[in-house]
C-alpha cells in the first residue's frame, strides 16, 4: 500500500529525547529479548518433536513464533519510521519509501505463514486419536520419546515413566512426542487460542495500516478513521488471551502480548500527535 504518496501536512517537529521516548526504546529493547527467548525455547521444542528430521514446512511450523517475531519487530520498527523518526519529504522519496513498502510487504508474507502455521496445527490436535495400542507410558520407555505436557517435554525413561503420568489414554501430537488426556485438552485449547491471537493482530496492523494511509492524505475523521480504530477494541481480547496463558503458566508469553500492546500502543500515540497537528494546519478534513 503507497501509505506516503500524498502526504501534505508534516509530522511534528522532534526536539531531544523526552521520557516517553526512554520508555518507548525501553520496550523496544525488551522486545527483542523476548525475541531471542522465543528463538531459544522452539530450538528446544525442536530438538524432541523434530529430533528425526523433518520437510522444510515442518521446520518453519515449528519455529512460527520465530518467524512471527522477525516480521512483528520488522513491523513496528517500519511504523515506527513512518509515523514518528522520517520527515515527510523524506518518505516521498521513492529510494525510501519503495524498500519500506517492500519490506512491509514480505512481512506480511511471513505472517500469512504464522496463521497457515496455527491453522494447520489446530487442524491437526482436531484429528487427534488415541493411541489405543498405548495403556502406560513404559511401554514406551527408552524408545527415544518424549512426554509432551504444557508444552513441558521430558524424554521417557523406564525410570520416570510411572511418575509423569498414570493415565491410560495417550496421544500422539509429534511422531516423538505423546501425551496424556489432560495435557492433550490443555494444548487443544492453547493452539485454538494461538490461532485466535494471529487472527487478532493482523487485525490490529491493518487498522494501524488504515490509520496512516488516511493520515497520509490529511485525513482525521469519518467512518474510516473510525474503524482505524478497532484496534484499541482488539488489544481487549489480547489481554484476555495474556491472562489465559498467565493463568496455565506461561507468564512469558503474557508479558510478551503486553509489550507487543504497549509497543503498538506507542504507534497510536504518534498517530495521535500526528492527526492533532493536522487538525491545526489550514485545509485539513
Amino acid at each position: 500500500m503507497n501509505a506516503t504518496a500524498h502526504a501534505q501536512q508534516p509530522k511534528p517537529e522532534r526536539s531531544k529525547p523526552d521520557l516517553s521516548q526512554i520508555v518507548k526504546w525501553t520496550v523496544y529493547t525488551l522486545l527483542l529479548i523476548n525475541f531471542g527467548y522465543y528463538f531459544f525455547e522452539e530450538l528446544e521444542i525442536a530438538s524432541h518433536t523434530l529430533r528425526h528430521g523433518g520437510a522444510f514446512l515442518d521446520w518453519t511450523r515449528e519455529f512460527a513464533t520465530t518467524i512471527d517475531e522477525i516480521a512483528w519487530l520488522s513491523l513496528l520498527l517500519l511504523f515506527e519510521a513512518e509515523t514518528y523518526m522520517l520527515s515527510d519529504e523524506t518518505l516521498e522519496k521513492p529510494s525510501v519509501r519503495w524498500p519500506i513498502h517492500g519490506i512491509r510487504l514480505l512481512c506480511y508474507v511471513f505472517l500469512a505463514h504464522t496463521v497457515y502455521a496455527r491453522v494447520t496445527t489446530v487442524m491437526d490436535y482436531e484429528d487427534l486419536q488415541p493411541a489405543t495400542e498405548v495403556t502406560s507410558l513404559c511401554q514406551l520407555a527408552g524408545q527415544d520419546i518424549s512426554f509432551g505436557m504444557n508444552y513441558v517435554y521430558t524424554v521417557i525413561t523406564p525410570e520416570n515413566c510411572k511418575a509423569l503420568s498414570d493415565d491410560q489414554r495417550f496421544y500422539y501430537t509429534d511422531e516423538t512426542v505423546v501425551t496424556n488426556s489432560e495435557g492433550y485438552a490443555l494444548e487443544r485449547k492453547l493452539v485454538w487460542i494461538d490461532l485466535n491471537d494471529a487472527v487478532m493482530w493482523l487485525l490490529v496492523v491493518w487498522a494501524i495500516e488504515l490509520a496512516v494511509w488516511l493520515q497520509n492524505r490529511d485525513i482525521t475523521g469519518g467512518v474510516l478513521m473510525l474503524v482505524s480504530h478497532a484496534a484499541r477494541v482488539i488489544y481487549a481480547i489480547l489481554l484476555t488471551h495474556a491472562a489465559i496463558w498467565t493463568w496455565h503458566g506461561h507468564w512469558v508469553w503474557a508479558w510478551d502480548e503486553f509489550l507487543w500492546i504497549v509497543g503498538f500502543w506507542v504507534i497510536e500515540l504518534n498517530l495521535s500527535e500526528w492527526r492533532d497537528e493536522i487538525r491545526g494546519a489550514p485545509g485539513s478534513v
